[in-house]
């Protein structure tokens, strides 16, 4: 009969220097282990370096921590072994399990302990394990994602969902492994999404009919009209408007904060990316050229003579317009739809955000957030790198590489 096997779990704290890894390991090898499991951790210059080995026969405990605490002394470093026991063809306690892992991003501005807290304390209600946590961002917002073991993600996102809204703090739910790593394709809504403006609005007030495109913007809000037919509506206001004003406003847009952050970062990965918006061609390809966006999909405005007729040409970009779009995007890039994320605001994008793999909710109406794998409530769009596990520190390092493949 086999009997269990020795584990023991090696631990050193204490300030970083160079070589602590390998003056351990050459300790070790003295010993018949086997490595089973390695973290290291260094916060603020602190250094929290954990091993968990296991070996067949009983080890010399003695001599082994005669040998580790003598190196860690040596190095002004404190020492803890932990012995344990697995059964046979087991590394260590719970190895080998098939234990589903997910990611739990929890994103704050400011990130206060009590919302920590009140994650990590749903995570353990759950009956779900915490088996690591990284740092992803700490300006200007801070990022923290768990890795969580032992959790459904569809329960733990809706229980997670709760806490976000009490604690003010925003909370991403996402399978593990590498389905993430997969994600190929962002496509993006463009008003109130990758720009801080509302096109329509910008040109209505050129128009000098601001007043009646916001009556008819809050009637189709309140379901008493459709997208298609309430932008006729608005855009009939503009009839007789010089053509030339297009470019004006063009050059008024403002991109919402961290949005050129997050399109270099994506292409330098390799990502394609897509915006679709319910406004206006003039205004929104040559915005996306300047940016690198590899797909457009926008409603056009008709002009004669120079002047705006106030009619749209068919087909006009509204729920089901972005959606298609997103597949089209998807099929050009050669990315099943599992591998796209969509980004979006308002009732428009809720197609989109459901048909995508990962669907976000960017600042975003009650029903948008409620329908989203998850939400974002701050003002920088970078933020969804976050979502993605590409931290602040990848982003400045690629910021700074001058090689000439980025």
């Amino acid at each position: 009969m086999n009997e269990p096997r020795t584990t023991l779990l090696i631990t050193l704290t204490g300030r970083d220097r160079p070589g602590v890894t390998s003056r351990l390991f050459s300790v070790l090898a003295r010993f018949p282990l086997s490595v089973v499991d390695i973290e290291q951790v260094v916060i603020r210059g602190r250094l929290v370096l954990g091993v968990l080995t296991s070996c067949d026969e009983p080890p010399d405990l003695t001599t082994i921590h005669r040998s580790v605490t003598s190196m860690a002394a040596g190095l002004g470093l404190d020492a803890e072994i932990t012995t344990g026991s697995a059964e046979p063809g087991q590394g260590g306690a719970g190895y080998g399990a098939a234990a589903e892992q997910l990611h739990v991003t929890v994103l704050g501005h400011p990130l206060q302990p009590d919302a920590v807290a009140a994650v990590a304390g749903r995570i353990a209600a759950s009956g779900a394990n915490i088996d690591r946590i990284t740092r992803l961002a700490s300006d200007p917002v801070t990022c923290i994602e768990l890795d969580v073991s032992g959790a459904e993600p569809g329960p733990l996102r809706a229980a997670l969902a709760q806490v976000a809204a009490d604690s003010g703090v925003d909370v991403a739910v996402q399978r593990g492994g590498l389905h993430r790593r997969a994600m190929r394709l962002i496509v993006m809504d463009v008003d109130s999404t990758l720009i801080q403006e509302e096109v329509i609005d910008l040109l209505a007030a050129r128009a000098g009919c601001a007043d009646e495109v916001a009556k008819i913007t809050e009637s189709a809000m309140r379901g008493e009209l459709d997208f298609a037919a309430s932008l006729r509506e608005r855009t009939a206001l503009l009839a007789g408007l010089d053509a030339s004003v297009l470019d004006a406003v063009r050059a008024s847009l403002r991109l919402t904060p961290g949005a050129r952050t997050l399109i270099r970062t994506l292409k330098r990965l390799g990502y394609k990316c897509g915006i679709v918006s319910g406004g206006f061609t003039a205004v929104i390809e040559p915005l996306a050229a300047s940016l690198g966006i590899d797909y457009v999909a926008a409603n056009t405005l008709e002009v004669a003579d120079g002047k705006l007729t106030g009619r749209v040409l068919d087909p006009v970009i509204d729920r089901e317009g972005k959606t298609e779009a997103l597949r089209r995007f998807a099929r050009t890039a050669g990315v099943p739809l599992s591998q796209t994320v969509a980004v979006g605001d308002g009732a428009n994008d809720l197609g989109m955000i459901a048909a995508a793999g990962l669907g976000i909710a960017f600042n975003a109406k009650p029903m948008v957030r409620d329908a989203a794998d998850t939400a974002l409530s701050v003002p920088y769009l970078d933020t969804v790198l976050y979502l993605l596990g590409i931290s602040r520190d990848a982003v400045a390092a690629a910021e700074n590489d001058t090689s000439p493949d980025l």
